[in-house]
């Protein structure tokens, strides 16, 4: 949705003529945004909290859920660091600096951590994240179409900063610049030095709030849902386009304009994907801890035919498509451990998906893992010594959840309940994509 200068400017005057907002109103706009900017913004970096788990914990200091600590953590330390720049947006006297941004960041990341990053030359590593201290390694990250894009490198980041800064202040005296357009352009030109190990883009956001609540405006909420859209006007802006960025930020404030519009004449701030939310949480709520959401021949079958894992089968075998070509025979294979199968090894996704059609009919829970992957057999272009590689995925249906492993490491562990979204497919298969062609490159070379 384009928006217009106009556009914005209607509804900010609409919104300035509701001034002073009832204060009952003007909590429940708070509470509202509160709630959407904290689950929205770190559900874009893989926060799995859910919408009704991020209410808990925020309102009633209070844990559901099978996750990690660091996902509460780091949830309630968004809370605080966003509160932070509240209080910063309230004193116009106010000057933004590199301290306050780093002590912002040590509040937000917590504690330090381990976490797999990209070298600069694209190899994988794993790296110990730093917080409140600018990067010592470059955070270059890998697009999709396997090309690695450069950040800021450690080096040039101090100075590129400082300079940053002095930006901010000079645009804030000169006031030339539109409050939309200086918001979206600090957020962009901050994520685009990416001064940080990690974080960046929940402080880039945390930023461009801080510039708009400055000016009296409600802050943006990038929804996690339209997280494919935010990062494309992104690299609209990589490519030099900025007036691309500043529209889609325009249009997420129309939102957050007529949210607060609509608060402050005391109507209900309630939407339709806040009923689906409700519902999902109580239809949650009604399967805990029954049959749902433990495992089960129903449970399983779900996983298989309605929660993702079949998607996540035929991601993974289009993945390993380019590399078909270089061995003489691909197989296929997917294997049901430890129960009496009418086949064992099943050479096609039809014939699998018949043998899963049995578990919505069977009453005894027949099965413990699932193995799916492909055979790749004599490697054509190593005219010495052949070799094959068997690139897998493990399935572990546990009594109460289900994990999804490679090469002995857990990539993801979910209920039963819970389904495999696109995002977390997307990040399984790259990773056994990239370990499958490395091991072809290692062993290629005879290393």
């Amino acid at each position: 949705m384009k928006v217009t200068v106009q556009q914005i400017d209607q509804l900010i005057k609409e919104w300035q003529t509701l001034q002073p907002v009832n204060p009952k109103y003007q909590q429940e706009i708070d509470k509202k945004f509160r709630l959407e900017f904290n689950y929205n913004s770190n559900h874009i970096e893989g926060n799995t909290l859910t919408y009704g788990e991020t209410a808990l914990l925020l309102f009633f200091d209070k844990t559901s859920g099978n996750h990690d600590l660091r996902e509460f953590e780091e949830m309630k330390a968004h809370d605080v660091a966003f509160d932070i720049v509240k209080k910063w947006s309230q004193n116009t006297e106010y000057p933004l600096n590199e301290r306050d941004l780093k002590n912002l960041h040590e509040i937000l990341l917590v504690r330090p951590f381990w976490k797999d990053a990209i070298t600069s030359n694209g190899t994988t590593t794993r790296r110990q994240i730093e917080i409140g201290n600018y990067k010592k390694y470059p955070n270059s990250v890998l697009l999709q179409n396997g090309e690695i894009f450069h950040y800021t490198s450690p080096e040039d980041t101090p100075i590129e900063m400082g300079e940053l800064i002095s930006w901010y202040r000079s645009e804030e005296e000169k006031k030339e610049l539109h409050p939309v357009a200086l918001a979206a352009l600090l957020h962009y030109k901050f994520v685009r030095i990416h001064p940080f190990d990690d974080g960046n883009g929940r402080m880039s956001r945390l930023l461009m709030n801080f510039v708009l609540l400055k000016y009296g405006l409600p802050p943006v909420v990038i929804k996690a849902s339209d997280k494919k859209n935010y990062l494309f006007a992104l690299n609209q802006a990589d490519t030099g386009d900025l007036n691309a960025f500043i529209t889609y930020v325009s249009a997420q404030l129309t939102w957050s304009l007529e949210l607060s519009i609509k608060g402050a004449k005391g109507e209900s701030l309630e939407e339709e994907d806040d009923i689906d939310k409700e519902i999902a949480i109580w239809k949650r709520q009604q399967n805990t801890p029954h049959q749902e959401s433990i495992r089960s021949n129903a449970s399983i079958y779900t996983l298989y035919f309605q929660h993702g894992l079949r998607e996540l089968i035929l991601e993974f075998e289009e993945s390993h498509r380019p590399f078909h070509e270089m061995f003489h025979q691909i197989r296929p294979y997917f294997i049901i451990d430890q129960i009496p199968l009418r086949i064992n090894v099943a050479s096609t996704l039809e014939e699998f998906d018949k043998e899963m059609n049995y578990f919505a009919s069977e009453t005894q829970i027949r099965s413990t893992n699932i193995d799916f992957g492909i055979n790749l057999i004599e490697y054509k272009f190593n005219l010495k010594e052949t070799f094959d590689l068997k690139p897998q995925l493990k399935v572990n249906l546990n009594f109460s959840n289900y994990t999804i492993g490679h090469n002995q490491h857990i990539l993801l562990t979910k209920n039963y309940t819970e389904g495999i979204s696109e995002e977390e497919r997307q990040k399984i298969i790259a990773t056994v994509k990239k370990d499958t062609f490395s091991a072809i490159k290692k062993l290629s070379e005879g290393k």
